[in-house]
């Protein structure tokens, strides 16, 4: 009678529905870069230090806390600004090839223009460099990653044309600063978020809540100035500087709710369309342009809303698109979660604002509660699947070009056991691997991130971080997590080993006692009950085989 049971239980007991998958080893080539990131509101602090000035996020912070999910800012956060030679020690433990950072543009240039520039602003970054080359890795320098003066701000930030010029004034600026030692730029990162979540939406800052109008001054704007530093770049720069240099963009991969269903095929691509290829488009596609679907929703609801004869979506000139069409040496995408979509009906049945980004698109998005894994995060959860599913769609839509992944990464809500990081990260890299065997041109793949930092809308209540930060320290002590020793071990192999799941060090227990009993309460019971279950399995199986 066991025989039949028997490979139940195997079932049941196997290691892979722990998340402990027993499978071959899996190698990436050979010249493959690996890194990790961090953004610089995010993990630096010293938000006045010096001559800097207020950003856009310090304005926020100090005006809305009540925005802020703990209600806190990141006037200290890290203290990067600060203890900088303890983070490329924590990227050389991690055997990262390279780390992305991002410039705090108020903290170069506190006004904004080139009038006042700020030497030890520039010294910093200058600094983190050279200890970086120092240990033979590569900066991935981002130039804007969501830190704008608010000086600029308030001539309209990104909705304001004359954003354009002074975005290259920065740009010549640090290429001329910095480039000699950086190989490897992206001009911004996340224009989606940048423009839609900062201008559409009440959410990254400066969080105007204007929905349908000023997120598409924002783009157009953003991707002209994206082409003038890129021209720039190769005009001036990069001949004699022999550096590369991209764009970020970001999606979530829009599963269709039913995969049977024509429709909810046609809001998948609809999205992805809208998403990536708002500014995807434009420069990689083989005309320019924005995406045909977006031109023509957005042109006939703005005049069914009464618009008059313009599209709330603004129209480049030829010149235009032909001027920014091929302005990148690599596609970098970040890339975190899926959702389901399905198309949003006539009626409006995703109860969006009219006019809107989301009315715009046309698509109600949702998530898989039941089968797809939840994080630290409301709006992440696993599905790898979704990962591969991207990198192919980008492979196939703009004639596969170089792709580095420039953050991918889960949050979680504390804790230095975090065994659900590690198989996320084995889980995604395995679907990126699963791209490149099948001939998508991967080049890189960047974690999110060094350490746990100041996660924007929601403060510090969210990790993301191979390194534990005790921001109650007057130190910011970083400890490494389970996550990071694993990582450690990928960059260092060029391999994903499933087996390899290392136990926390006396050290590292130490520490978490130190900083938080309770956690290490919760960590030690959650360790108990999993061996309780172990035990009660392995009596079971042993009975049976009887």
């Amino acid at each position: 009678m066991w025989k039949p049971i028997l490979p139940a239980l195997l079932l049941i007991v196997s290691p892979v529905c722990l998340g402990t998958h027993v499978s071959q080893t899996r190698r990436f080539p050979n010249d493959f870069l690996w890194g990790v990131g961090s953004s610089s509101y995010q993990i630096e602090g010293g938000w006045n230090a010096d001559d800097k000035d207020e950003s856009i996020w310090d304005v926020l912070t100090h005006t809305h806390p009540e925005k802020i999910a703990d209600q806190s800012n990141a006037d200290i956060s890290a203290d990067s600004y600060h203890r900088w030679r303890r983070d490329v020690q924590m990227v050389k433990e991690l055997h990262a090839g390279t780390y992305r950072f991002s410039l705090s543009w108020p903290r170069i240039m506190p006004g904004g223009y080139m009038n006042h520039v700020s030497t030890a602003g520039i010294k910093y970054y200058s600094n983190l460099i050279d200890e970086l080359l120092r240990y033979n890795i590569t900066p991935t320098v981002t130039i804007y990653h969501f830190e704008l003066p608010q000086k600029l701000q308030e001539l309209g930030g990104w909705t304001n044309p004359e954003i354009i010029p002074l975005f290259k004034d920065f740009a010549r600026l640090v290429l001329e600063m910095y480039g000699d030692r950086v190989k490897i730029w992206t001009t911004i990162n996340e224009p989606w978020h940048v423009c839609e979540h900062a201008y559409g939406l009440d959410y990254m800052a400066p969080s105007y809540n204007f929905p349908g109008i000023p997120a598409y001054l924002c783009g157009h704007n953003l991707l002209k100035a994206h082409a003038e530093v890129v021209h720039m770049y190769r005009d001036h720069f990069q001949k004699r500087q022999g550096g590369r240099i991209g764009i970020s963009l970001d999606t979530s991969w829009p599963e269709p709710r039913n995969p049977d269903s024509a429709e909810d095929r046609e809001a998948s691509e609809r999205a992805m369309q809208f998403y990536v290829g708002w500014f995807g488009h434009p420069i990689f596609s083989k005309h320019g342009n924005y995406p045909k679907v977006m031109i023509e929703r957005i042109r006939n609801l703005s005049k069914e809303q009464d618009f008059g004869i313009r599209s709330r979506l603004p129209e480049f000139t030829t010149e235009e698109i032909h001027r920014i069409r091929g302005t990148a040496d690599f596609f970098g995408i970040n890339h975190y979660t899926s959702n389901l979509v399905t198309s949003n009906g006539h009626n409006n049945t995703g109860g969006f604002p009219v006019p809107s980004f989301n009315h715009d698109m046309g698509v109600v998005e949702s998530q898989n509660e039941v089968d797809w894994p939840g994080s630290g995060s409301v709006w992440l959860r696993v599905y790898p699947k979704g990962m591969y599913n991207l990198l192919m769609w980008i492979h196939r839509e703009y004639n596969s070009p170089e792709i580095i992944v420039t953050e991918n990464g889960v949050s979680d809500r504390g804790g230095l056991e975090d065994y659900a990081r590690v198989d996320y990260f084995n889980k995604y890299l395995s679907a990126v691997l699963d791209a490149i065997e099948d001939g998508v041109n991967i080049s890189g793949y960047i974690a999110w991130s060094l350490m746990d930092s100041y996660e924007w809308k929601a403060g510090f209540s969210e990790k993301f971080g191979f390194y534990h930060v005790d921001f109650t320290s007057p130190q910011r002590t970083r400890t490494p997590k389970i996550s990071a020793r694993v990582f450690a071990q990928i960059c260092k192999t060029n391999t994903i080993d499933w087996n390899y799941r290392p136990k926390l060090e006396q050290e590292q227990k130490l520490v978490v006692m130190a900083q938080h009993p309770a956690e290490e309460d919760q960590s030690r019971s959650s360790a108990a009950q999993e061996a309780i279950s172990w035990s009660l399995m392995g009596a079971l199986l042993l009975v049976l085989l009887r």
